[in-house]
């Protein structure tokens, strides 16, 4: 059977929109996190420590989605950026993650910056910002 020209057309994919409309958005958030010194994944990492202090790395990279080894390296990245402070006096203890002064700043400065791409996104696409947060809604109830 010979196929159509309808079969050969390319179809929607919601996924392949979500992919592209996430990877542009990624990049300006990214854009604005490396002027405060500090990754996406740091960002979130950071986050996740001032929501809990003292949160264990295996909770971390479960939360984070990343292995335990990325995480040690990651938050030894953070404690010699001067973000966040490890009160762990020995090898193998528990952690004691905490955010400094400084992390606190970044992450109020990150979560500004967030905030305003937020808005940007709702003004531009608003029926795409609407979409994610009835999505948001299905996922998170």
């Amino acid at each position: 059977m010979a196929e159509t020209e309808s079969e050969d057309a390319p179809r929607f994919s919601p996924v392949i929109a979500l992919l592209g409309v996430s990877a542009a958005w990624e990049a300006q958030l990214a854009a604005e996190l490396r002027t405060l010194g500090i990754s996406t994944r740091k960002f979130a990492l950071l986050g996740h420590i001032g929501a809990e202090p003292g949160i264990s790395f295996s909770e971390l990279a479960r939360r984070s989605h990343i292995t335990v080894q990325s995480a040690h390296a990651a938050v030894h990245t953070l404690v010699n950026d001067g973000l966040v402070a490890d009160a762990t006096a020995q090898a193998g203890a528990a952690s004691d993650l905490s955010v400094t002064l400084k992390g606190a700043r970044v992450l109020r400065e990150a979560r500004d910056r967030l905030a305003q791409l937020d808005a940007s996104l709702a003004q531009a696409l608003p029926r795409v910002a609407e979409s994610l947060a009835g999505i948001r809604a299905g996922v998170m109830e």
